[in-house]
């Protein structure tokens, strides 16, 4: 079960954000393991056997990060992350264009929600045409959402319209991909308490019908 954070996490965040090399990391990767990776591994288990409940039919698997940089990928960055995240989805390779969960914790803020990444433009095309078919389905989620005051919309918009639709959807409608998150920055006192895992929960359960209507989103196209 998630215990919380500790002190020591944000401390060893905060110093590989600013001594990233291996001289400083090797000799506090005990810290690294224990403040840092095993909570978000406890956590991330934590969640998943929740939404596994929440989505039982859904084949889903947990992922927790690796804090070294992909050396193919430095772009002059250190070799190290000062982040960590952990997602929950379907699929064991490709998960670019698929809803999934995540949670990402930093020295400076931490986030969680439902991101829909990277999508091809098929994918996004069928999701218009859906809108377009059948405006009642998104109509509904998003009345609900606009109930809520955890998650907010995000994600990139086409310079161009792709269409016209109601005043309520139009700002879903123009979207190259969706991203439903919070954000909690700077980092509060919530990371200290096991009741973090708690709100992460609740919040991905108020998510649950997106990943549902997304998913079918996904399953329709591939028929």
């Amino acid at each position: 079960m998630f215990e919380g954070y500790t002190q020591e996490t944000v401390d060893f965040m905060w110093g590989i954000r600013f001594n990233n090399e291996r001289s400083w990391f090797l000799p506090r990767k005990e810290i690294y393991q224990r403040a840092l990776l095993q909570p978000t591994k406890d956590l991330a288990e934590q969640v998943y056997a929740a939404v596994h409940e929440m989505l039982p039919d859904e084949p889903l698997m947990v992922k927790v990060s690796r804090i070294y940089r992909d050396a193919r990928r430095l772009h002059g960055n250190g070799p190290y992350k000062d982040h960590l995240w952990f997602c929950i989805r379907t699929g064991d390779q490709d998960w670019t264009g698929r809803p999934t969960f995540w949670f990402e914790i930093a020295p400076d803020y931490y986030s969680y929600g439902l991101g829909f990444w990277s999508p091809k433009a098929s994918l996004m095309a069928h999701y218009r045409k859906r809108m377009d078919a059948h405006p009642e389905e998104m109509e509904k989620l998003v009345r609900e959402f606009a109930k809520q005051e955890v998650f907010t919309l995000d994600g990139p918009v086409y310079a161009r319209s792709k269409g016209q639709v109601s005043e309520l959807l139009q700002p879903w409608y123009n979207r190259k991909s969706i991203t439903l998150r919070h954000d909690c920055s700077p980092l509060d006192e919530r990371i200290f308490s096991p009741e973090l895992a708690d709100d992460v929960i609740k919040g991905f359960g108020l998510l649950t019908p997106f990943y549902r209507y997304f998913a079918e989103l996904c399953r329709s196209l591939a028929e």
